[in-house]
C-alpha cells in the first residue's frame, strides 16, 4: 500500500473518531499517533487531510446536503459520511491531487472500511461535486 493511500485510510479513521464523539476543533494528534503508529511522511499527510476537512466542514457538510439527494448526514453511515467529507475536501481544497486521483482514492478506502453500495454511493456524489465545481477536470 501506497503512503498517500495509508494516509487517507489513518485520516479517516481519526475523523471516524471525532464524528463518532461528537468531538469538536481537531484531535490531539499525538495520543491518535501512539495508537496508530506510523512514519512522518504518512502522518504529515493524513493530519493535513485531518486539518482541511475540519476546517472547511461546514462547508463541506453544505455541499454533501446539496448532492445527498434524499439523504440527510445522519443518515449515512459514520464512514461513509467521513469519506465523502475527506474526499470532497480533496476535490475543491488540494490542488495538487488531480479530481480523478481523489475520487478513485476514496472509494478504494470505501471498500476497505465500507461496502460495494457505500462505494457507488459516495462515486456517485463525488463525481457530482467534481463536474459541477470543478468543471473541465
Amino acid at each position: 500500500m501506497g503512503k498517500r493511500r495509508k494516509s487517507r485510510e489513518l485520516a479517516l479513521q481519526c475523523l471516524y473518531e471525532l464524528d463518532l464523539h461528537g468531538a469538536p476543533g481537531l484531535p490531539r494528534f499525538e495520543e491518535f499517533w501512539k495508537r496508530y503508529p506510523a512514519d512522518e511522511e504518512v502522518r504529515a499527510f493524513a493530519e493535513e487531510l485531518v486539518r482541511g476537512t475540519r476546517e472547511h466542514q461546514e462547508k463541506i457538510d453544505d455541499l454533501i446536503k446539496q448532492f445527498a439527494e434524499n439523504w440527510s448526514l445522519d443518515r449515512m453511515a459514520v464512514v461513509d459520511r467521513n469519506i465523502l467529507r475527506e474526499g470532497i475536501f480533496e476535490l475543491l481544497w488540494e490542488p495538487a491531487v488531480p479530481p480523478k486521483v481523489a475520487i478513485n482514492e476514496a472509494l478504494e478506502v470505501a471498500k476497505k472500511f465500507s461496502t460495494q453500495e457505500s462505494s457507488r454511493f459516495i462515486n456517485g456524489i463525488l463525481d457530482r461535486v467534481r463536474k459541477e465545481l470543478r468543471p473541465g477536470s
